[in-house]
């Protein structure tokens, strides 16, 4: 079977990885020889599948289904295996194989085209928030993961050299950090890039996360990417800005997160995701994250 990477794959680690044609053009060898090792058989690739990297539906050599994960060092795959194998699937996709070739991830099959944006939004918010709860635990205490203050210092760094038009919003936002990090409450692992897209059905649990991009830090570091979840659909609505408000307020409280810290981290990073837009031309993007940063 060809393993040729999804076009949205491709269109994303163009925008974010430097040399990524190497890892592309390599993509298809290094597919069928992972197959090869672990005996699987191959049903498909997943498309459009992630941003990040190559999903694989495949069975096991005992017709087991299971999910085959390919993904370039940029992505932080090994990261991700520490994560699920702490974890070890409560709240999130199991690991089938703890210790593997680096780059590439064996995970139980969850339902990948069922996903829980797929429910209405109040339920979706409340199933997903759920989801994420399990996963705030404490991080194991040989970790190797990114702290919160080191990942949002790079993303600080590129941030200070967005155009003017966009300057009070990045001020904004870098004060807000710098006051966050001030005296974070809590230190948990967190999954890192959560949002309703990551939480899909599965057997074993309704709802279990996949594709973690992990880092320590406060919970509403982790909330924040949630609250602006369905953004093109608040932009749209004449009560958007109220609804974000109500949304920030009922996620602090049914998660126990503060709710100013929520606000806070749900600044910073719609800047940055804006900002970064901006920089990969991606104006409509842009548009949406920094109008809906506006009302924060």
């Amino acid at each position: 079977m060809a393993f040729e990477p999804p076009q949205r794959l491709v269109r994303a680690l163009d925008e974010s990885v430097p040399d990524a044609d190497d890892w592309v053009d390599k993509l298809p060898d290094t597919a069928g020889q992972a197959v090869a090792q672990r005996e699987l058989s191959v049903e498909r690739v997943q498309v459009p599948g992630g941003r990040s990297s190559l999903v694989v539906l495949v069975r096991r050599s005992d017709g087991t289904p299971a999910v085959l994960k390919l993904a370039p060092p940029r992505a932080r795959p090994e990261s991700e295996r520490a994560a699920l194998a702490h974890w070890d699937g409560r709240g999130a996709v199991q690991l089938l194989e703890p210790f593997a070739a680096e780059g590439v991830l064996l995970l139980e099959r969850l339902h990948p085209d069922v996903s829980v944006r797929s429910l209405p939004e109040a339920k979706a918010l409340l199933e997903a928030a759920g989801t994420l709860r399990r996963l705030w635990v404490e991080p194991p205490g040989d970790h190797v993961f990114e702290t919160v203050a080191e990942r949002t210092g790079r993303q600080a760094e590129a941030m200070r050299g967005a155009s003017a038009e966009v300057a009070a919003l990045v001020s904004a936002a870098l004060d807000a950090r710098e006051s966050l990090l001030a005296a974070p409450p809590e230190r948990r692992l967190l999954h890192g890039t959560f949002r309703q897209s990551k939480v899909l059905s599965g057997a074993r649990a309704p709802w279990l996360a996949v594709g973690p991009d992990p880092v320590v830090g406060e919970c509403a570091f982790d909330l924040a990417r949630l609250v602006r979840d369905r953004v093109e659909d608040l932009i749209a609505s004449s009560s958007g800005a109220a609804t974000t408000r109500r949304r920030i307020k009922r996620l602090a409280e049914s998660l126990e997160v503060d709710q100013e810290r929520l606000r806070g981290w749900t600044l910073f990073r719609a800047v940055e995701s804006g900002v970064r837009a901006l920089r990969v031309g991606r104006p409509r993007d842009a548009e949406l994250l920094l109008e809906f940063a506006g009302w924060l």
